[in-house]
């Protein structure tokens, strides 16, 4: 991570999630076992999804009963490929004061993403296996060091992921909610 408001990550689906998931049960430390429901949200006034790549999400998240909000603004490249993002998130206390606070400011929701998340931590890595409901299962690895090349980190977490033997590995650049909003636009390169 360059900075705090940085996040360096890849989320990607893999072949063959058995042999990860095997590696990380001998060699990481499990963190959690979560059920996350994201709900997504754009301003009426600045529609996040009129343009693309979608490069702004807007998030609340239900986890087990914590919530918190989340700003996500992605800086792609040329070909529509990221390694980085500013990132914001806070706790909420109270999620349906903050879905009214979003109704009266013309914040409006797009979508949810239900998602069971294994997550573990292994060196510099925060490594999550996702279900998710009707898109299946992806991993998400995300840098938890600090670096000012997001792209070298990025290239260094899929050769982690081929020296593991996980077969086949295909990137998605657009995100959850995008692929549920708009499956006929998705995207994923391999890698």
């Amino acid at each position: 991570m360059a900075s705090n408001d940085t996040e360096i990550e890849i989320k990607v689906k893999i072949e063959n999630v058995e042999p990860l998931v095997s590696f990380l049960n001998k060699n990481a430390e499990f963190k959690s076992e979560e059920r996350q429901i994201d709900e997504y949200f754009t301003p009426i006034h600045r529609n996040f999804l009129s343009i693309r790549p979608v490069k702004e999400w807007l998030r609340l998240r239900n986890e087990n009963n914590r919530y918190s909000i989340n700003y996500k603004n992605w800086h792609f490249d040329e070909n529509g490929k990221t390694s980085n993002c500013d990132e914001f998130e806070t706790p909420v206390k109270d999620i349906e004061q903050m879905r009214k606070l979003f109704t009266t400011l013309d914040i409006k929701s797009i979508g949810k993403v239900d998602k069971t998340r294994k997550t573990w931590d292994y060196k510099d890595y925060e490594i999550s296996v996702d279900i998710v409901n009707t898109l299946g299962t992806f991993v998400e690895i995300e840098f938890k060091g600090y670096s000012d090349e997001p792209k070298k980190i990025t290239d260094e977490m899929v050769k982690f992921l081929e020296g593991i033997g996980v077969g086949k590995i295909q990137r998605n650049y657009q995100g959850y909610p995008f692929l549920l909003l708009f499956p006929n636009e998705a995207k994923y390169y391999d890698e």
